[in-house]
């Protein structure tokens, strides 16, 4: 089977271009690169991941709503519960819609918005989980050794079906 080697961006429509690549630079930290007139493409520095903000003509307008199909939320990596603590006062701060701080089995999370609704989170792995997944990168793991470690760290009633 072909592969891919990691994600490369994530599109995402919006309803004003400078009030979204404001948040965009000025919260989070990207630096605006591309403006083709209907979109921009922003990227961070630190990491590459890119952002392309599109607004496409005859748009509605209407808030996103991770109910409906489509994107639910876009998951950025943090360093460790700390950098959350300083990212939630950031928001605070900043008046950006956000969650508390969710520590779950996996990890930390916390949630916020865009403008335009879209729901982005940071998500700070558990010591246990960065482990797993650096041992899944760096070693040639079989789908059943992968899968017994998840079993492992959430149980098995939170693994995947394999027979779907």
């Amino acid at each position: 089977m072909p592969s891919f080697s990691g994600l490369n961006h994530v599109s995402l429509s919006v309803t004003d271009l400078d009030v979204s690549q404001r948040f965009y630079t000025q919260v989070l930290g990207f630096l605006a690169v591309l403006d083709t007139g209907t979109a921009r493409v922003c990227m961070h520095k630190g990491t590459g991941f890119t952002i392309a903000l599109v607004r496409h003509g005859g748009s509605g307008g209407a808030r996103f709503d991770e109910a409906n199909p489509g994107l639910d939320h876009v998951g950025m990596a943090a360093r460790d519960r700390e950098e959350l603590v300083e990212w939630e006062q950031r928001f605070a701060e900043l008046g950006v819609e956000h969650s508390p701080i969710q520590d779950m089995p996996l990890g930390h999370h916390l949630n916020f918005k865009d403008p335009d609704g879209i729901a982005l989170e940071l998500q700070a792995p558990t010591s246990a989980y960065a482990a797993a997944v650096e041992r899944m990168r760096s070693e040639d793991l079989s789908d059943e050794e992968v899968l017994a470690a998840a079993v492992q760290m959430v149980g098995a009633d939170f693994v995947a079906r394999q027979d779907v």
